[in-house]
This record gives C-alpha cells, sequence and structure tokens, in this order.
C-alpha cells in the first residue's frame, strides 16, 4: 500500500513553504552564523517546530563546503552534449534498461498509479545518485541550515530548513542524516520541503524512508503526477509533459538530458 501525508501534514507544509517565514537576518561570510542560530530557532518554533527540530538547528556548523558547491556548479553551463556526456548518459541508458528489466513489476506498478513511465523515473534516479550508489557525504540539517543563512537564496532555503527540522521532529532524518551538499536527501535527492510534501511510503512498512528505492521512486513519481504529469502523453521539449520535467530542476541541459535518457530507457 503506498500512503502519503495526512492533510494536517500537508497543511503545515504549505504553511512552511509560503515564505517568506523568517527574519533572522542572513550573512555572507559564515562570521555571524552563531548568533543566527538562536534567532532563527524562535523563527522555527514561532511556525511549530519542535524541541527535537530546535536542538537539531542548533546543533549544526557552517558548512564551507555547501557554500562551495553553490558558488561552483559548472556543469549547467555546459553544451548539452558536454553535459551528457560529463554526466555518463550511455551508462545511464544501459544501467536504466537493465534495472527495468529486472523489476518491471515495480516500474509498472507506479506507472498505472502516478502515470509516470519507468524512463523518466530510471533517468531521474541515474542522473541524481548514478542510481542510489552516492547519495551524498554532508550533513543534511547542517548544509540546508547553512543556505538559509548565506544571503544568495535565503528566502528560498529558509522554507526547507523549517521543513528539514519537521522532518527531525517526526524522526523522518536525524541529525546523523547526510546528503548531497544542498540538503537534498535519498536516491532521487528531494530537497526537505518536497520530501515533506510529496514523499509517500512506497513498500508500506508504514514510514517515508527516501533512502529506501521504492519510497524514493512512488516518492519522485508522485511528485512529478502532482506537479500535472498527464499519463500517455509525451516528454520531449514541446510535448506536454516536458512541462513538468522542468519542474524537476531547473537547468535546462538537466530538464534535456532526462527527456533524452527517458526515451531511450523505454524503447
Amino acid at each position: 500500500m503506498i500512503s502519503s501525508l495526512r492533510p494536517a501534514s500537508l497543511a503545515l507544509v504549505a504553511g512552511l513553504l509560503a515564505g517568506p517565514v523568517a527574519a533572522a537576518p542572513c550573512s555572507d561570510t559564515g562570521a555571524n552564523y552563531e548568533s543566527w542560530k538562536p534567532q532563527m530557532a524562535q523563527e522555527a518554533a514561532a511556525v511549530g517546530v519542535g524541541q527535537r527540530g530546535i536542538a537539531a538547528l542548533m546543533g549544526t556548523s557552517y558548512s564551507s563546503r555547501t557554500i562551495a558547491a553553490d558558488r561552483n556548479q559548472k556543469s549547467f553551463k555546459y553544451s548539452l552534449d558536454k553535459f551528457m556526456q560529463v554526466r555518463g548518459s550511455e551508462t545511464i541508458v544501459k544501467q536504466g534498461r537493465a534495472r527495468k528489466a529486472k523489476s518491471p513489476d515495480l516500474y509498472a506498478a507506479l506507472e498505472r498509479r502516478y502515470g509516470v513511465p519507468a524512463g523518466v523515473l530510471l533517468a531521474i534516479h541515474g542522473m541524481e545518485t548514478g542510481f542510489g550508489n552516492f547519495m551524498g557525504d554532508t550533513n543534511v540539517v547542517s548544509a540546508i541550515a547553512t543556505l538559509a543563512y548565506d544571503c544568495r537564496r535565503s528566502d528560498f532555503f529558509t522554507p526547507h530548513l523549517l521543513a528539514a527540522l519537521v522532518l527531525v521532529d517526526r524522526g523522518s532524518i536525524s541529525t546523523a542524516s547526510v546528503g548531497a551538499k544542498h540538503g537534498e536527501i535519498g536516491h532521487t535527492q528531494f530537497l526537505p520541503g518536497n520530501a515533506l510534501t510529496y514523499g509517500v511510503d512506497g513498500n508500506g512498512d508504514g514510514r517515508v524512508d527516501l533512502t529506501n528505492l521504492t519510497d524514493a521512486l512512488a516518492s519522485t513519481a508522485n511528485f512529478l503526477a502532482a506537479k500535472g504529469w498527464q499519463p500517455g502523453l509525451g516528454y520531449q521539449p514541446g510535448e506536454p509533459n516536458f512541462a513538468v520535467i522542468r519542474e524537476w530542476n531547473a537547468a535546462s541541459v538537466y530538464q534535456q538530458a532526462i527527456a533524452i535518457m527517458g526515451q531511450r530507457i523505454d524503447r
């Protein structure tokens, strides 16, 4: 059975992501991070974050590696051909076809429920973490707190920080959880706010765990369906579902790569 968040949870998430919700001052350096944390903690408590979440925030440290990664996203400036080469598109397609052949029932069930074909899910899985081979090595809460503190995109990341603290409150992640440099979680790298909103229990064990493959794939399909995926329609540039792929990642080369690899996997 695949279950999702309760309506009350969705209402909370909607409030967190409505933003801007925090008045704690941002900074372009890490110098004021320790004095920022208690101010951010007050804002978090005001929107309902509990003691565990607040303690997680107070235990974070400024992540210079996250800031370095945020300032150095060069691959999105490549041409499409160069981007596909750097990301290993041939390997992703080959492994994606093999994974689809190995678990046809899983991908068929996901397509029946959400309308999203296997190729798209596998292309995303391959692009994001090499099919789960590397889901990150950065502390999730520290990374997302650092980005909320940093002035460059504070308004965007502050709601995701609050969502991460709620996930800690609920036991979905812990203060030791690791992910990508920007705080993304699991096989397909959900930001915390999206994990809270679109995460589903794909394997029926009663919890949403995006480091579990079935939960992660179901959550990814649920995200795309919620963004307007139309079953049976195309997803190449100019086709109806390409607009939904654009919701997954803002970089045009990334969007095109998912579409191309997904189509090749599904052939």
